[in-house]
């Protein structure tokens, strides 16, 4: 099982990401805006399909133009690496 990252560690991943805020307990959210509901389901779906790839999966939350995705592993009880390492995945999804 991965470690949960200490707070120092979080927030230096986080000052790293383009976007992304939150806490160990929380988890690591950034929400996505595209011009309408069918770009953010476009969204989704890649998202899915790079959260099954990598056995590693955000929740989600809709809203007609807006995705918002949030990783936290909860096996772990907090953020770890590989949630680091799925933000940087999903920004590169975003466009």
């Amino acid at each position: 099982m991965a470690d949960v990252l200490n707070p120092d560690a979080l927030q230096h991943e986080v000052d790293r990401l383009d976007g992304w805020d939150g806490t160990s307990k929380d988890g690591i959210s950034k929400q996505f805006t595209f011009e309408d509901f069918a770009g953010s389901i476009a969204f989704v779906n890649r998202v899915a399909d790079q959260a099954e790839r990598a056995g590693h999966h955000p929740d989600l939350a809709v809203s007609w133009d807006t995705v918002t995705v949030t990783y936290i592993t909860h096996s772990a009880g907090g953020v770890t690496q590989d949630d680091i390492e799925q933000a940087r995945a999903i920004d590169g999804l975003s466009v």
